[in-house]
């Protein structure tokens, strides 16, 4: 059972990941684009919700891996 826990704990934490590489990845497009400081800041705040959510989701799922570890 423990070990489920430990696995959707990695899970959560692989998607948190990958969410947080979507944000590099939406704002390195926008400074490639050259885009004005008023333009780069709108794309940057727009990201900035979804960057703390996919760094929550990661350190969830990392503390679901420690407590299945530990719990185990």
């Amino acid at each position: 059972m423990f070990e489920l826990i430990v696995w959707a704990g990695a899970a959560l934490s692989i998607a948190g990941l990958l969410g947080l590489v979507w944000c590099i990845v939406r704002v390195a497009r926008a400074r490639r684009q050259k885009l004005n400081d008023e333009a780069l800041r709108a794309v940057v705040q727009s990201v900035l919700p979804y960057n703390l959510g996919a760094l929550l989701l990661s350190v969830l799922g990392l503390m679901l891996v420690m407590t299945g570890i530990f719990l185990g």
